[in-house]
């Protein structure tokens, strides 16, 4: 685990992927990369089997190469908001360094260093070195994109040593109605850090950040909040609800939370209402 702090001074705690699980997601993109290329090189042959210029053959087999090692890993990475195949396998997502979401260019960054520093040219021989190097296991593309991989299974206990987050009551209804199931482990830890450390932040960066992770969590829930609803009020809503699903389910959950009522979230700032 580690702490990040975010541009509005909040600190973050977010597990670092390390080498090995890494290695076991690289592996699972490799075999869709090199997938890929076995097919789009069967293509060009077949489309150019029956003649053509051989140097238009070349500038197609180029731009197929282009496509796969480059375009393939930035688009997947930019849609999934940093979760190939592999790392989607392995339970890891790609942030940035201050723990929020990437965005194309960290992709596209990251898809040139794999092939010119990390692994293609240089048989991953550096990027390894640099993983192994660094304290967070960044790659030689992580350092110049400026971006991390994370996990995103959050160990058994991890949510629960912050203590509950009790249910705002105007929400309490709502709340039922829901559907969590695709709200991240990581993305309710990140929340649940910042609902118990907001009355000590300034109230600007207070603001900002409870708005930038209602509105990452309304992406995931999809369900309007209730007009007037306030950001804070909309998250520990959401995570209030998700923790007593979780401890209704049992421990078979992977994750779990006293039960009880929990502390009131704290009041938000004045004049701080979550974007529709």
């Amino acid at each position: 685990m580690a702490s990040l702090i975010t541009g509005d001074a909040v600190t973050l705690d977010l597990r670092i992927a390390g080498l090995p699980t890494r290695t076991l997601s690289l592996t699972v993109d490799l075999l869709v990369q090199g997938t890929l290329l076995v097919v789009s090189m069967v293509l060009v042959n077949w489309a150019f089997s029956a003649g053509g210029s051989p140097g238009a053959q070349t500038a197609v087999t180029l731009t197929a190469l282009v496509l796969v090692l480059v375009g393939w890993p930035t688009l997947v990475e930019t849609l999934t908001r940093g979760r190939s195949l592999g790392k989607l396998i392995m339970g890891l997502r790609v942030v940035r360094d201050d723990g929020g979401p990437i965005r194309m260019r960290h992709s596209l960054v990251r898809a040139l260093a794999m092939v010119f520093l990390d692994l293609w040219t240089t048989s991953g021989v550096l990027g390894g070195l640099s993983a192994l190097l660094s304290s967070r296991s960044k790659r030689m593309g992580d350092h110049l994109a400026g971006t991390i991989v994370v996990g995103e299974r959050i160990p058994r206990g991890a949510m629960a040593a912050q203590g509950p987050v009790g249910m705002p009551p105007p929400l309490a209804v709502w709340a039922t109605t829901l559907d969590l199931v695709a709200v991240p482990d990581q993305l309710a830890l990140n929340i649940r850090t910042f609902l118990h450390r907001a009355p000590s932040l300034d109230p600007a960066a207070r603001s900002a950040i409870a708005t930038r992770l209602a509105t990452e969590l309304a992406s995931h829930v999809r369900t309007p909040a209730p007009p007037g609803t306030s950001a804070e009020a909309y998250l520990a809503a959401v995570l209030a609800e998700r923790t007593r699903r979780s401890v209704a389910a049992g421990p078979a959950t992977g994750w779990s939370t006293p039960p009880g009522p929990g502390p009131r979230p704290p009041d938000p700032p004045s004049g701080f209402a979550l974007p529709r």
